[in-house]
């Protein structure tokens, strides 16, 4: 009679048979718990549909970017224009305000003007609590 042992083998390698199975549920783990950042910004109402609102002339601040950085401001049907740097349009639109609080503020970009003197005056907007801001389009 023979008697049969049982031998022990210990390995000294890792076992990759599972390696990609492992791999593939991490990828999934990851992408299932990443939680991806939204994009923030100012928050704009859109208008309902076929709605139409007569504004006075008095109540709008007429502010428009020009290409070469500058601001002009202009209230209501005054032909008299100020010049202003983008980063003056917060202080400019709190004394307006403090004359007419109903003022709405109507930014007019120019379609040569860069895209950040349009952002560095919503900034200034936004910093200085103007609520009604209405964009338009078309040359300044």
């Amino acid at each position: 009679m023979a008697i049969l042992k049982k031998q022990s083998k210990v390995s000294d390698e890792i076992p990759s048979a599972s390696m990609a199975d492992i791999a593939f549920l991490l990828l999934i783990f990851f992408l299932v718990t990443t939680v991806f950042p939204k994009d923030r910004g100012l928050p704009i109402v859109l208008p309902e549909e076929q709605e139409e609102v007569e504004i006075s002339q008095r109540n709008i601040l007429h502010i428009s970017i020009n290409p070469d950085g500058t601001v002009g401001v202009r209230r209501g049907d005054s032909q008299n224009e100020s010049f202003h740097r983008p980063h003056q349009i917060q202080q400019v639109w709190r004394t307006e305000v403090a004359q007419n609080p109903n003022l709405i503020a109507g930014v007019r970009t120019h379609p040569d003007a860069a895209h950040r003197y349009m952002i560095q005056v919503l900034d200034g907007l936004q910093m200085a609590n103007a609520e009604r801001i209405s964009l338009q389009m078309g040359e300044g």
